[in-house]
């Protein structure tokens, strides 16, 4: 078995640029996701900080 660590020391290899297109698109659909899920979804931390702090006035 060959130490994956001696490859560390190695110049990278080129990416094909079908293949860093397809990845970079993968990237944006997921960070897109990631965004439209926080514009729809509730943060309970800042509800229960929000909701402590009018209590106390």
């Amino acid at each position: 078995m060959e130490n994956p660590f001696k490859q560390i020391d190695k110049p990278l290899k080129k990416v094909p640029d079908e293949l860093k297109a397809k990845v970079m698109n993968d990237i944006a659909i997921a960070k897109l996701l990631m965004e439209l899920a926080s514009l729809f979804s509730v943060d309970v931390a800042k509800i229960i900080e929000a909701t402590i702090k009018e209590r106390n006035k």
